[in-house]
């Protein structure tokens, strides 16, 4: 018989339906049970793609003997992190408390009211039954020291990440930014790009800052590390070079072998970053990532309503990356005679290049293109080369048995990737990906509103309602500030500002200068807390202060920047000592000490002028257009003449009719 989990929406949770564990999902009636029985809770967090919860699983989970222990003393509940942040969000910040290390599995042992009293990632079998054989035990012994330890570590983690309201400074400087970018700098791997850490993860918010600061602070040395990160995970194995996109992280130094799960998230902001850096040095290879990658979440991560599918499971057959690897006879057989330069530019070998599986990771060297040179192709012939190639692979991996996708549909990640794809179609003029974003924009306002004007965190399935969290605002917001400058439909400006007045409603405490990750009507957990530090996904704080300070510009709203402005006063003395964990925190001081061109396009020509615009590399502006007045910047400029204002603050530039003319007052 299935368990609790049997009628829920998420994978992650239907998967573990047939455990002989009585699992029940996070729920009032879980908690209840615990209370009413005064058994501990075991909160078992993980998610869809994750390896090693699905290792504990088949070791622990499927086992009678564990089971029984957990079903006799214990209520377990099992937790989705995708599907519930805010839980997860409060576990991983006790486990970090109790043992300096977070991860998932996350697993903690709580009291009945679910505040933690011990915590861990992944346990082998023997140790997972013995911690939880001691701790009954210390439970109907000794309570009292359970409810000491749980009420010194709920404190630690109410505490934790709550800052103090800070003075604003009249101004920003250069040295603020100096000051957090040189001990960054000593972090830089030289060798392979990115940091002298292994495993290695991409954290595009950290490249994207980074290169934005190399340009407007004409820092040479970070220009081209940057670039050089750049190359080297676009040439490593972390890329799936046959079917686009790009896995999670690589567990060596040098990218080659990825943890293989794809995510959304990851894809989402790589493919902004590379749209990006392609704008300002345009490296071929760049291009086709961006093109590949987004060729995959339209093959394989779009549903037919136009939402993105939330991941792909590293495992297939049980086997971690089986169904991305080659030998080198599969390549010969399939390629036959264009074999030979293929296996070359990939480093494919006979006994295999990962040595563990003694089988292929395609990677190519940085300066691998050069090869198409020598052998007498030019750029076009190459390209279509490489296509046709990785085509006939394509085809021929995906008759194996492929991993399991995760198909939920999260507001927040949604945004991600189509402000992904709103950024690739500035870059390189593709209408598909316009339409693509547009469809999934239809999508979220079809699918992920709420009756009370806010967002669901996901559709409503089996009458199950999740609201939204700050990032799904935060990510919503952003993506549709973009599709407004993508498009100048007002449309989506009026969604972005309407949301935000949702924001500053139910998630913003006045008194505390401060955003919340839960609704002020959500469920109320053990702590309501701030999620502060930027992580692989900037945090949802500091992408709302993002989103005041663009939407403050647009709609002269003097209080959103007011509000954005505190609220980064209170971040920035953090950010020096870790500046890697505050890089989205960064682009906005980056703004405030450089400024932010407010670009606007008035009259018959104002797309095609954008578009124009669009070829050169200017990282701190926002664009408006159009020919209607609605919006301050526009007010009193709009005649039938295509004309552009610079604007900075609060004072505009004489109207000018092209772009050279646009540039040069940009660059004074």
């Amino acid at each position: 018989m299935p368990n609790k989990l049997h009628n829920e929406t998420s994978p992650y949770l239907r998967q573990h339906q047939h455990n002989p564990v009585a699992w029940y999902p996070w729920s009032a009636e879980a908690l209840n049970k615990a209370k009413a029985e005064n058994k501990l809770l075991i909160v078992s967090i993980g998610y869809s793609a994750c390896h090693w919860c699905h290792v504990m699983e088949r070791e622990s989970f499927e086992n009678e003997d564990i089971a029984a222990v957990m079903n006799a003393h214990f209520v377990s509940v099992k937790v989705d992190r995708e599907e519930r942040p805010d839980i997860d969000q409060i576990y991983m910040i006790a486990v970090q408390l109790m043992t300096n290390q977070g991860g998932w599995p996350l697993n903690c042992v709580c009291l009945p009211d679910g505040r933690p009293i011990y915590g861990g990632t992944y346990f082998r079998p023997d140790d997972w039954r013995n911690v939880l054989l001691q701790l009954n035990e210390m439970w109907r012994e000794r309570p009292e020291v359970a409810y000491d330890y749980a009420d010194r570590l709920t404190a630690g983690v109410r505490q934790s990440e709550q800052l103090p309201i800070n003075r604003i400074p009249e101004a920003y400087s250069t040295d603020d930014l100096q000051a957090i970018v040189t001990p960054w700098k000593r972090l830089f791997d030289k060798q392979e790009g990115g940091y002298k850490r292994v495993p290695k993860f991409p954290l595009p918010n950290n490249w994207l800052f980074l290169l934005r600061y190399a340009v407007l602070a004409q820092d040479s040395d970070v220009l081209e590390h940057v670039h050089f990160t750049l190359q080297k995970i676009a040439s490593g194995g972390i890329y799936d070079h046959v079917g686009g996109g790009f896995a999670r992280y690589a567990v060596d130094g040098q990218w080659h072998i990825p943890h293989f799960e794809k995510m959304l998230y990851d894809n989402a902001q790589l493919v902004s970053l590379y749209a990006e850096a392609w704008q300002q040095r345009p490296i071929e290879q760049y291009k086709r990532v961006v093109a590949e990658t987004l060729e995959w979440v339209l093959r394989e991560m779009t549903s037919p309503q136009g939402g993105f599918y939330c991941a792909l499971d590293a495992d297939s057959e049980g086997v971690e990356g089986k169904f991305y690897t080659f030998h080198q006879s599969e390549i010969a057989q399939i390629l036959g005679a264009d074999a030979e330069l293929f296996i070359r530019y990939f480093g494919v070998t006979e006994e295999g290049n990962w040595e563990e599986e003694q089988t292929n990771v395609l990677k190519i060297d940085v300066e691998a293109d050069k090869m198409a040179h020598e052998a007498g192709f030019s750029t076009e012939e190459w390209e279509k080369y490489l296509a046709q190639s990785k085509q006939r692979l394509l085809d021929y991996r995906s008759i194996r048995v492929r991993p399991g996708l995760d198909d939920k549909l999260l507001a927040s990640w949604n945004g991600l990737m189509l402000k992904g794809f709103v950024d690739a179609y500035r870059v390189f003029d593709v209408p598909a990906y316009l339409k693509a974003a547009l469809d999934n924009a239809q999508f979220i306002r079809h699918y992920l509103y709420a009756k009370d004007g806010g967002l669901l965190h996901q559709p409503e399935a089996n009458g199950k309602i999740i609201m939204g969290f700050l990032d799904d605002y935060a990510c919503c917001i952003d993506a549709f500030v973009s599709l407004y400058e993508a498009t100048f439909d007002e449309t989506w400006l009026y969604e972005a500002k309407r949301l935000m007045e949702y924001v500053l409603s139910h998630f913003y405490d006045q008194e505390a200068a401060a955003f919340y990750f839960t609704s002020a009507t959500a469920e109320e957990l053990i702590a309501r807390k701030q999620e502060i530090m930027d992580n692989v996904i900037p945090s949802s704080t500091s992408t709302i202060v993002r989103q005041l300070y663009r939407l403050g510009l647009i709609f002269d709203k003097q209080q959103y920047i007011a509000i954005g402005s505190q609220v980064l006063a209170n971040v920035v003395p953090h950010m020096e000592a870790y500046g890697s964990a505050y890089s989205n925190w960064a682009i906005q001081l980056l703004e405030q000490v450089y400024g932010c061109y407010e670009i606007v396009f008035t009259g018959a020509g104002h797309s095609e002028m954008r578009k124009e615009l669009d070829n050169y590399y200017i990282p701190n502006k926002i664009v408006l257009g159009g020919t209607k007045e609605t919006l301050p910047l526009l007010a009193g400029r709009v005649g039938h003449a295509t004309k552009a204002y610079v604007c900075r603050n609060k004072t505009c530039s004489l109207p000018v009719e092209h772009v050279e003319e646009l540039l040069e007052l940009i660059t004074q």
